[in-house]
């Protein structure tokens, strides 16, 4: 028998049977017990001594007798809701479903215990990976193996915690204290501030008394979910025990196999208050889920004595593959749950930390004598094996390289070392860029770590343009008053910061989610032209609370530099006037609220993982004439909330408003352009049928909204259905006015600036644009029609278009 695991009990020695069945390995240890098991067959155990004669012949015995396959051919169902049992009975507990979910307690807490294993899966079925065991050896006693194909895996990561949940009903709080946490794999050359936040968020824990079950960035339709009868047939398929308990088997499949739903069962106790006991769903095989070959979710539960579900265990097991052609991966997810205390604060301390997850200090440095005595969960030999795994992998030339080029991928950002890395050499893809202004563009920059200074971090760059033999360059020194992990950015920021930057400055064009100087941002629609040059200084004071309420403080020198595709010309009785500089000074306060939210964490930036949260921001500056060099008096109000609205299997719709003013006559540097995108890549909150200047405003609101459908049309038509497309809408718009005296005159134009010739003024019809698109082409890609539906007459102006973007998601 092929891949059977072969191993000495509480130790890490140990291998799996080759295809033949042979199996041989050195272990240190004198005595003990050989434990051989495989799925399907009853484990064997045999007790080893010093006199134990080799080789051993061992024999496996089947576990259940293997059935011939039978074919079942179903008449046409004719399903029905009206005077349906199985639809009465559940739609008796989806009453009572708000009582029955443990927030409706004034407190509860538990103990918690997580295991994430990551695997590889199918190990030893394809060429390469024969030949990779052939090269290196150690990894046949590492294979594990799979629960759901009984196939060998190959743990490649594993993630453990000890900790406790604890909620308070009034003032509603959630705390999640962490004890112990530890990880070891394949990522560990991902920091964890970046990583841990993506895990947390992708893998959730389920409850099933919501409507929506979040998983995997998307949500699935509860089958206890007040509209669940919409969505889910249900049957009632027999009466069994659970641990003694008569249950009635609820099954339930979705109407439609390919929206978000699930199918499965639901073991309710047969008398009267029909608890849930046990629960078990999986995806539909047609599902439009990227990504997700099989997914198997279980819960189990015990019932406290006020009738309340208790679950004592979770179990997520999933298969992921990029295409039919690759393995993919394998995922684990464990969590037990012990300790229930109902409505009584077990730590009433913890609602006083304004943290929503509390780590001990010394929770990454628990010795394995804490883990064996804390874990309620059980940890298999091989899964606590990952790490020395991962040890001895690295001692071969061809894991090392491998893994050090795919961090530079994976992160952009080469480190000075492995270890603690003191300082970082990138963003890699800004280093070749080109632009009218400059032509060829060189870039090279860094950043320090808190591995360095755990208060003190900067970054810089310097750039050159060929084209206009000018040196750029940026510099920033930021302190925090809280000590970092590894970022300057981390949660929450309290700091002082100090930033000097000469460089270009692109008018209309502010890159929100992206660099400028990215090298896939360099094949433009029309000529980027409108280009000057920027010197600023900045000195900020910047605080972020734990209720994500956050502030900044800025006091800013900006010197406006003409160029020569950017002329500052100015008018006094006919005459032209060209004027080289313009020197502001201002105070800028800006305020954030985004309740709820949580982040990735990445080098230098941060973003957000709950975007259906709200999130609101507030700024005003102001400028006074001849106070710091100020030219002008410039007071400047900006304001924007964003949301992401769940139509739960439907999709969602991402909207973003804003709206800002500017209260005084300026000339057009400070005035408020529109943010235009030359690219013939999609990007949010820009416009890309827009050219930069085409359009100036002092006051404004834009809006965009975009609906993901999730396929809602696509998955219901023959054929199409099958390349799992899912439609896009984008309709975005921008809605502004201009005073009089914003106007400079051609004649005498009060120290104003001519308007470049691209200049056309706003009526009161907003500009507008609208955009159909197909996003999941080949996983990844995604491609939008987009039309201009206003000032289509204006010479010049692309009418409509093809965009495309990469759009990775489940």
């Amino acid at each position: 028998m092929p891949y059977v695991s072969v191993y000495m009990q509480n130790t890490t020695d140990g291998c799996q049977t080759d295809k033949d069945g042979n199996f041989s390995f050195i272990s240190s240890a004198s005595r003990g017990t050989l434990i051989v098991s495989s799925l399907g067959y009853v484990e064997q155990r045999f007790s080893i001594t010093s006199t134990t004669k080799y080789p051993l012949h061992i024999e496996l015995s089947p576990t259940s007798y293997e059935l011939s396959e039978v074919e079942v051919r179903p008449d046409r169902e004719h399903y029905r809701r009206k005077n349906n049992p199985a639809v009465e009975l559940v739609q008796s507990i989806i009453k009572r479903r708000n009582n029955l979910r443990l927030e409706s307690h004034d407190y509860y807490s538990r103990d918690r215990h997580e295991l994430l294993t990551i695997a590889l899966n199918n190990f030893d079925q394809s060429k390469y990976q024969a030949e990779l065991l052939d090269k290196i050896g150690l990894l046949q006693q590492y294979l594990d193996t799979s629960l759901v194909s009984g196939k060998p895996i190959l743990n490649i990561s594993s993630r453990e915690l000890i900790g406790s949940d604890h909620y308070r009903k009034s003032p509603e709080i959630h705390k999640k204290h962490i004890v112990a946490r530890r990880r070891a794999g394949v990522d560990d050359f991902i920091s964890e501030q970046e990583i841990d936040g993506v895990f947390e968020e992708v893998f959730r824990d389920v409850d099933i008394f919501q409507n929506d079950i979040n998983l995997f960035r998307n949500r699935f339709v509860s089958p206890l979910s007040s509209f669940a009868t919409s969505v889910y047939k249900y049957y009632i398929m027999d009466t069994i025990l659970v641990e003694s308990t008569p249950c009635i088997d609820l099954a339930f499949v979705p109407f439609n196999s390919e929206s978000h739903g699930f199918t499965g069962h639901l073991y309710v106790t047969a008398d009267s208050t029909h608890s849930i006991k046990w629960v078990q769903m999986s995806t539909p095989h047609d599902i439009n889920l990227n990504f997700v070959r099989t997914l198997n979710i279980t819960q189990t539960f015990n019932t406290a004595n006020d009738g309340t579900p208790l679950v004592s265990k979770e179990s997520l097991v999933a298969e992921f593959e990029i295409t039919a052609h690759i393995n993919g991966v394998y995922v684990k997810r464990e969590v037990s749950y012990d300790n229930y205390l109902l409505d009584m604060a077990s730590r009433p301390e913890l609602f006083e930390n304004p943290e929503s997850t509390i780590e001990e200090e010394d929770a990454r440095q628990k010795d394995e004598e804490f883990w064996t005595a804390n874990r309620i969960g059980h940890v298999s030999q091989k899964e606590r094996s990952v790490g020395d795994m991962m040890a001895q992998l690295r001692q071969y030339p061809l894991y090392y390289w491998t893994e050090k080029a795919i961090t530079f991928l994976f992160t952009g950002y080469i480190p000075n070392k492995k270890e603690e890395p003191e300082f970082f050499y990138g963003p890699i893809n800004t280093s070749v860029s080109h632009n009218e202004l400059e032509g060829l563009r060189l870039r090279m920059g860094g950043m320090t770590s808190a591995y360095l200074n755990p208060h003190l971090m900067g970054r810089f760059f310097v750039a050159y343009g060929f084209g206009d033999q000018r040196l750029k360059y940026m510099g920033e020194l930021e302190y925090s008053f809280k000590k970092k992990k590894e970022h300057i950015n981390e949660f929450p920021i309290h700091s002082l910061r100090l930033h000097y930057e000469n460089d270009i400055y692109q008018y209309g064009q502010t890159y929100l989610y992206t660099n400028k100087d990215n090298i896939f941002l360099n094949l433009k629609r029309i000529d980027d032209n409108q280009i000057g040059y920027l010197r600023k200084a900045e000195f900020s004071y910047n605080r972020e609370h734990y209720n994500h309420f956050s502030y900044s403080l800025t006091l800013r020198n900006k010197i406006y530099e003409s160029s020569r595709l950017m002329q500052f010309e100015s008018r006094l009785g006919g005459n032209p006037i060209f004027v080289n500089e313009l020197p502001q000074t201002e105070l800028e306060l800006s305020l954030r609220y985004a309740p709820g939210e949580k982040f990735t964490q990445q080098k230098w930036d941060r973003h957000s993982l709950l975007p259906e949260r709200p999130v609101f921001t507030l700024s005003h500056s102001a400028a006074i004439k001849g106070v710091l060099g100020s030219q002008f008096t410039c007071h400047h109000t900006e304001a924007s909330a964003r949301k992401r609205f769940w139509l739960s299997q439907f999709g969602y719709i991402e909207a973003v408003v804003k709206g800002g003013k500017v209260w005084n006559d300026v000339p057009y540097p400070l005035l408020i352009i529109p943010n235009a995108n030359l690219s013939y890549t999609l990007q949010k909150e820009s416009f890309a049928l827009m050219n930069p200047m085409e359009f100036v405003a002092d006051s404004y609101a834009s809006w965009e909204a975009i609906y993901y459908m999730n396929g809602l049309i696509l998955n219901r038509l023959p054929l199409i259905k099958r390349l799992g497309w899912r439609e896009v809408i984008d309709f975005k718009g921008f809605y502004g006015s201009l005073r009089p005296g914003n106007v400079p005159n051609a004649i005498d134009s009060h120290g104003l600036y001519l308007f470049p010739r691209e200049n056309h003024p706003l009526t009161n019809t907003p500009y507008m644009e609208l955009s159909f698109g197909i996003e999941n082409i080949f996983k990844v890609l995604e491609v939008d029609y987009v039309r201009r539906l206003t000032y289509r007459d204006i010479p010049g102006i692309d009418k409509h278009g093809v965009r495309i973007r990469v759009h990775v998601q489940f």
